[in-house]
């Protein structure tokens, strides 16, 4: 579990980063929008696990892929901006957060379960008319 640091950490840098892939996401991923989902930081604050969301883009490994490229240079202007609030800038990596899919994905089956459901129904109330 994480203590208050940590989260408190987390949430400046999620917010920091937010703005930095606002301003300047376009020049890493053009005609895509990155969501900072979740930010994870380490005890130590020296390591931060960034989960990212893509919207506009066809192959989000590809995306990842291409931001993880640009990790020290994200990881410098993050420090411009957190220099008076953080004696150590943490290194960044950055992962697809897939929630989105697996919600999607369970919504899916939750469908097909409830039409598999209707017609049954639908079978049943026809034998016994």
């Amino acid at each position: 579990m994480e203590s208050k640091r940590q989260q408190k950490f987390a949430g400046v840098l999620q917010e920091e980063l937010a703005t930095i892939f606002q301003r300047e996401g376009s020049s890493y991923l053009p005609n895509t929008l990155v969501t900072i989902t979740k930010v994870r930081v380490s005890p130590d604050l020296a390591v931060a696990k960034v989960y990212l969301s893509f919207l506009n883009t066809n192959n989000t490994n590809l995306s990842v892929a291409e931001v993880n490229s640009h990790a020290g240079e994200i990881r410098y202007k993050l420090g411009a901006r957190i220099r008076h609030q953080a004696r150590v800038v943490p290194t960044l990596t950055f992962f697809l957060d897939d929630t989105n899919q697996y919600v999607e994905h369970m919504d899916k089956i939750f469908d097909k379960i409830s039409r598999e459901r209707k017609e049954t129904d639908e079978e049943t109330h026809e034998e016994a008319d």
